[in-house]
């Protein structure tokens, strides 16, 4: 009776760990889901060579899923994290009253509130600020086979974020640099052999580059500079 018992939930423990690598293996890899939502907002922009405008739902539903990227980085990173999924999610809120990403911009310089904390307009930038610098971080990572993120992560932040961020989060960050996880191990966190991870990277900053240059755009066609 025992042994037979034991058997029996063997038997089923090992079905179940057989079913969850088949879910793993069948499921798209959170870089795969990442790409295939930007290159259809560059598709959009593409086709409305750059006289329509973004749906904000499509627009945050494709930025929600970039928030793994930055759990996977570590501590580094767990501001940039933080700031970005809130950001996004009140981008998300947003939606429910501004139908594009041209409505938020013309709200807020209507109200002169385009700067002011907690703004839409504000809130957009640092999602786009978001998405830079996981694209600078991908492009560094291509650039070198150190197995240290390092320097990769360090250059990125420096270039896309560090000119906004006040002394104390600057230092945070840095102190945070050196917990991030290595090349191999970042690579087994995203579900990617190095391969993949190179055709997917590339994917996401050729799809990425036109939706960031169509934000900037939405301000700098208002008078905006982009010095905040």
């Amino acid at each position: 009776m025992t042994l037979g018992w034991r058997w029996k939930h063997r038997a089923a423990a090992i079905n179940d760990t057989a079913e969850m690598s088949m879910d793993d293996a069948t499921s798209p890899t959170p870089l795969t889901s990442i790409v295939e939502a930007f290159d259809k907002l560059a598709k959009i922009l593409e086709s409305q060579q750059q006289e329509g405008d973004l749906h904000l739902d499509t627009f945050c539903q494709a930025c929600s899923l970039v928030s793994i990227l930055f759990s996977c980085l570590g501590l580094a990173f767990k501001f940039a994290e933080m700031e970005y999924v809130s950001k996004v999610e009140t981008l998300l809120q947003a939606a429910k009253t501004c139908d594009t990403l041209e409505n938020i911009l013309d709200f807020d310089v209507a109200n002169d509130t385009v700067k002011s904390p907690g703004s839409r307009s504000r809130n957009l930038r640092r999602v786009r600020q978001g998405l830079d610098l996981i694209r600078a971080i991908f492009e560094n990572f291509l650039a070198t086979n150190d197995d240290s993120l390092k320097e990769a992560a360090s250059t990125a932040y420096a270039q896309v974020c560090a000119p906004y961020h006040t002394w104390a989060v600057r230092t945070a960050v840095a102190a945070g640099m050196y917990a991030l996880p290595s090349r191999d191990q970042l690579l087994i966190n995203l579900k990617e052999t190095h391969q993949s991870a190179e055709i997917k990277m590339k994917q996401y900053i050729r799809a990425a580059l036109p939706v960031i240059h169509y934000i900037d755009n939405l301000y700098l066609s208002r008078n905006i500079v982009l010095d905040w």
